[in-house]
């Protein structure tokens, strides 16, 4: 496999310049022998689906190679100083998940090398790419990380937890964060939890916070408590007829009676992404190192 080389040609100590080297740099020191070869096709998918990356270096490039420097656009310049901080995040990324995956052994060989994941990988880094936030970034990090340490199957089930991560915001996240730290939770008990006073139900916060529990609850993120049988078959409900007929007023945004909690499928989101490598879900014999709180 080829070297991929994020350093500009040689010229004067530019900002840019000290920058790509220094991701450069650190690559390389991680990728050296049977790392190059180890995680090499897993580099080049990642830095294969950013679709700025080559004219980034192309115009890093031209830029130092120009001698008469007033001769360089304006815009080009200032297009190749605000990339390079994404740069560094995105050479972070990538040794963060090579030294997280640096603990596991052969048993994850094929599975860095296969298309499957590989495809996963592109999927991730695209999405890495398209965030705008660091949060956003950081959970496609820990995903990708687990998808190949712990062989999370299916990979059906990696794609649908890439969707969320695109599809919600850091306020979907904070709910289900409450809701994970506490099942049984109720949605004022969330509120009280993550905003401030609560308003008026007429409120356009108070939209907003419904907005957000109904994006979860039909997302099949969190729901409404349950109770269960042996079997695992969700037991109906009560009737409570009387009560919501007495009621003068139509159910609160910010409910104190009915506990929500996290759908397997959100407990699973919650594993997965919000956690550093981990053992997959009713295994025992992985690495695992909790980090969501």
């Amino acid at each position: 496999m080829e070297d991929v080389d994020f350093r500009a040609n040689e010229g004067p100590n530019e900002p840019e310049e000290t920058a790509i080297e220094a991701v450069g740099n650190r690559l390389s020191s991680h990728l050296k022998g049977e790392k190059k070869r180890r995680y090499g096709r897993f580099t080049v998918a990642a830095l294969g689906s950013i679709p700025w990356l080559g004219g980034f270096l192309s115009a890093s490039a031209a830029m130092h190679a120009e001698k008469d420097q007033s001769r360089v656009n304006e815009f080009q310049r200032q297009w190749v100083e605000e990339l390079q901080g994404k740069i560094v995040k995105l050479g972070d990324t990538l040794i963060q998940i090579i030294e997280r995956l640096d603990g596991f052994g052969d048993e994850i060989r094929d599975r860095l090398e296969s298309p499957d994941y590989l495809a996963l990988v592109g999927k991730g880094f695209r999405l890495w790419d398209q965030a705008d936030t660091d949060e956003k970034r950081d959970l496609v990090r820990k995903l990708l990380s687990n998808a190949c340490a712990t062989e999370l199957c299916p990979d059906d089930l990696v794609r649908l937890f890439l969707d969320w991560i695109d599809t919600y915001h850091e306020a979907h996240f904070r709910v289900i964060r409450e809701v994970y730290q506490q099942p049984g939770i109720t949605r004022g008990q969330i509120w009280d939890k993550i905003g401030k006073t609560r308003p008026r139900e007429d409120s356009a916060e108070a939209d907003v916070y419904k907005l957000l529990i109904r994006d979860l609850s039909t997302g099949g993120v969190i729901r409404q408590y349950r109770q269960t049988d042996g079997r695992g078959n969700f037991l109906k409900k009560t009737s409570q007829m009387s009560r919501a007929s007495s009621a003068q007023t139509m159910k609160s945004a910010f409910d104190d009676h009915e506990p929500y909690e996290l759908t397997e499928l959100g407990r699973q989101f919650v594993h997965y992404t919000m956690n550093e490598v981990v053992p997959r879900i009713g295994a025992s014999d992985a690495p695992s190192d909790h980090s969501t709180g």
